[in-house]
């Protein structure tokens, strides 16, 4: 494996750190702007709005720029986007910090993977991408944790420069070993768009935002769920994001594995579970470590339905997956916002900060009722139907993985 997918490793890995590091520096955040919780939790549903937006429209000026060239500016962005939030004199400004910087999230990946991919032999571009993504999944293991303890001592804003600084790593990596290669030529957005006729395409980026984010009406108020009802220290929840993060890894894993042989029966044993997981917490939280055990599986079961959800959208899309893979990513960060937004109205409004964790579980049972609607749909379906998209450039054929 060539050495520049270690430069796109370390992008995913500052990326994904900073996506997810938020969570638990939320009441650190909130007290040194003044604000509430529910308020600062509009940091994690800026950022992952500005995914879903970013996602597609980066992916589609990046069709006009050269790859390495456009790789180097979205790590210019991430870079800018995190300095802005570690210097951030007000809570708005910081919040304009989080989504310049997820304005090449998305598009990164997307890029990334078919850059990995062209690296090196047919026979070893799954583990091209692959060990790209490897950065997001060790993020979650690794520098989330370790993100939140440098905040919680030392400061949060100490963890945003260092992020900051992971990004001059990967950009510095990104323009050394990267080799130069052309702008994608025939790639013709009609074609990526007529992916999005497709119901099934619709129906699993439904999913997907629903999903998601029955994870993330749980997990972006752990912080003050896990320390004011648990019972854990501060320095606690760091430990927690670990199992998270591990729950994510396992989760991911045995998705990947099952996807290929059982996709649909894998979408409603994953999304039925996470549902009922995300509703027992609401019980489940007043002990530690039952909350422990709880995390740990929602990281899991959340993380299982990726795999088969994004390859669903990939098998539906027809010769013309780039766009909407991007936009998938997209979907699972609206999914972050939507669940970041209801969660904070909950406890608003009274509800304590468990109420969350009944949002999560409604929305995870509204996916898996998609789910059987897709299938019921599918099986209407002609089992030749098939979708003629005209000849597949050779740079559409690589198709991006979220996180």
């Amino acid at each position: 494996m060539p050495l520049a997918l270690l430069a796109l490793a370390i992008g995913a890995f500052g990326i994904g750190t900073t996506e997810f590091v938020i969570m638990g520096l939320l009441p650190e955040v909130a007290n040194d702007y003044g604000v509430s919780i529910p308020t600062a939790g509009f940091l994690v549903t800026g950022y992952a709005l500005g995914v879903m937006f970013g996602a597609p429209l980066m992916t589609v000026l990046g069709t006009k720029v050269p790859r390495k060239r456009m790789l180097m500016l979205l790590m210019g962005l991430f870079i800018v986007g995190n300095l802005l939030s570690a210097l951030a004199p007000a809570f708005s400004v910081m919040l304009t910090g989080r989504v310049v910087a997820s304005l090449a999230h998305g598009a990164f990946f997307g890029i990334g993977s078919v850059v990995a991919a062209d690296l090196v032999a047919p026979h070893k571009k799954a583990g091209a991408i692959a060990m790209m993504f490897t950065g997001l999944t060790v993020a979650n293991v690794v520098g989330v944790p370790l993100g939140t303890l440098v905040g919680q001592s030392v400061g949060w804003r100490v963890t945003f420069a260092i992020v900051a600084a992971l990004g001059v790593v990967g950009l510095a990596g990104v323009a050394k070993l990267v080799p130069d290669m052309p702008k994608a030529e025939g790639v013709r957005l009609r074609h990526e768009l007529a992916a999005f006729k497709n119901a099934q395409v619709l129906l699993a980026m439904a999913m997907t935002v629903l999903g998601f984010g029955g994870v993330f009406a749980a997990i972006t108020y752990i912080a003050p769920m896990m320390t004011h009802v648990a019972g854990f220290a501060d320095g606690s929840v760091t430990w927690l994001l670990v199992l998270f993060g591990l729950g994510m890894v396992g989760g991911n894993l045995v998705g990947g594995k099952f996807a290929d042989r059982a996709l649909m029966p894998m979408l409603y044993v994953s999304l039925g579970a996470l549902a009922v997981v995300l509703a027992l917490f609401t019980l489940t939280a007043h002990d530690k470590i039952a909350s422990a055990v709880t995390v740990f599986l929602i990281g899991a079961l959340g993380f299982a339905t990726v795999p088969p959800l994004q390859k669903r959208v990939l098998d539906h899309a027809h010769g013309a997956p780039t766009l909407a893979s991007a936009v998938n990513i997209g979907a699972f960060n609206l999914g972050n916002a939507l669940s970041a937004w209801l969660g904070g109205v909950v406890i608003s409004a009274g509800f304590g900060y468990t109420a969350p964790n009944w949002v999560g579980a409604a929305l995870a049972a509204a996916a898996l009722v998609l789910a059987f609607v897709s299938a019921a749909l599918e099986r209407r379906e002609p089992a030749d139907r098939v979708v003629a998209a005209g000849p597949v450039p050779a740079e559409r054929r690589t198709a991006a993985v979220p996180h």
